[in-house]
């Protein structure tokens, strides 16, 4: 017959488990960014860089990895549970993180899924991207306080004309579409504080405010 574990020996059980992910955390790696968007001369750290980041490490500390999909508490939200589960039996829930859909179809749905997962791993595993949001926000507020909008565009050099030209339209496209979380994808991928400055200038109140929004509301979540 089994019998139920003593206080002490779940205590016990759980100071081993913390010690292990301790232990893992100083062997995990950056979330390096290796998937490259063609268009905007930069890089990113995508789902798989963020797992890599640390799947080896939990691993060789007796840790699996899992993330899990449940109805949201809201309609139109998607829902992830990031949970490790030591090879002693003891399960590790580190939250849930839950984020809109602005784009109501498959597509949509998967990509706001896929964006909750990103966040939620490296929140809370403790690991950033190279750059992370945090500091593009920052970045994006600061750049027009130091440098005006007025000839920022005409500056650039005509192939990144044609570059941020080519991002404005895909910002108003997704826009368009509800997919704002894409809109601020797009417009975080222009990583030049020039470029940015120019971007930002063809870019019309109304959608200036959405992604001044997404920004606030992913800062808000970390």
């Amino acid at each position: 017959m089994t019998q139920e574990m003593t206080q002490t020996e779940r205590d016990a059980r759980f100071a081993v488990v913390t010690k292990a992910f301790l232990k893992a955390q100083k062997e995990f790696g950056p979330a390096l960014k290796t998937s490259t968007n063609p268009a905007f001369r930069s890089k990113y750290a995508d789902l798989s860089a963020c797992i890599e980041a640390v799947i080896d490490a939990l691993h060789n500390n007796g840790f699996a990895l899992t993330q899990r999909t449940e109805i949201a508490s809201q309609p139109d939200h998607v829902h992830v549970e990031t949970t490790l589960i030591h090879e002693s039996g003891e399960i590790l829930s580190l939250g849930i993180l839950e984020l809109p859909v602005t784009k109501k179809d498959a597509h949509g749905f998967g990509s706001a899924l896929t964006y909750a997962r990103r966040y939620s791993l490296l929140s809370s595993m403790g690991v950033a991207p190279e750059d992370d949001d945090g500091n593009a926000s920052i970045k994006e507020k600061a750049a027009p306080k130091h440098s005006p909008t007025q000839g920022a565009f005409e500056n650039l050099p005509k192939d990144r004309q044609s570059v941020v030209m080519d991002v404005a339209t895909a910002i108003v496209d997704r826009m368009n579409a509800d997919d704002e979380i894409g809109a601020y994808d797009e417009y975080t991928g222009i990583t030049d504080a020039d470029e940015k400055i120019a971007l930002w200038s063809k870019l019309d109140s109304k959608v200036r405010s959405a992604l001044k929004r997404q920004a606030e509301q992913l800062k808000g979540e970390k």
